[in-house]
């Protein structure tokens, strides 16, 4: 992985402030879903870290099935249009639903998903975002559980990429121009 100078990438949360918020967001999953089967469906590939931590904090029933979706490609902007690279594989029907994504900003790539999911009649249908970057946003999203509302910044680290690079960073940073 190349690296960039220390002039363009800036921390913006510490491995810490991101663990404490996982933590959080668990607690409040872990309240609203007691006694319930939970699917959660997580959005590849920059919420599989997120994921990951999520889970090991959540000590509850629950299944996990992912969605690929494509709006980024190697740009710093949204295409505005989003296709499937994987659909989820487990029937959702009668399930209580919780979509895990990295990211929010244009909404364009979770309404989508969303409004896909919502068709094959899940029991509920909630949304958790590591963070949320509402200054891009081009269609009003609901997010149920969140962990961060971010600056117009351009965002790496924890899973998040920028043309597959700096996903593995233990923290956030943002790429200065």
């Amino acid at each position: 992985m190349s690296h960039p100078d220390n002039n363009q990438l800036k921390v913006l949360l510490e491995k810490d402030e991101i663990a404490k918020a996982v933590a959080r967001i668990a607690a409040e999953i872990k309240q609203d879903y007691q006694g319930k089967r939970l699917l959660l469906i997580a959005v590849l590939n920059g919420s599989f870290i997120f994921l990951a931590d999520l889970v090991r904090q959540l000590d509850m029933d629950i299944e996990i099935d992912f969605v690929q979706l494509a709006s980024y490609y190697s740009a710093t902007e949204s295409s505005g249009k989003v296709t499937f690279i994987k659909d989820i594989k487990k029937p959702i029907s009668g399930k209580d639903v919780l979509v895990i994504e990295d990211i929010i900003d244009t909404g364009i790539t979770i309404n989508f998903l969303l409004t896909h999911l919502k068709k094959m009649k899940p029991a509920s249908l909630k949304l958790c975002a590591l963070a949320d970057k509402p200054s891009q946003r081009q269609i009003t999203i609901s997010i149920d559980y969140l962990g961060f509302t971010l600056p117009n910044k351009f965002i790496v680290g924890y899973g998040i990429d920028f043309d597959e690079q700096f996903r593995g960073l233990p923290y956030i940073c943002y790429l200065e121009k």
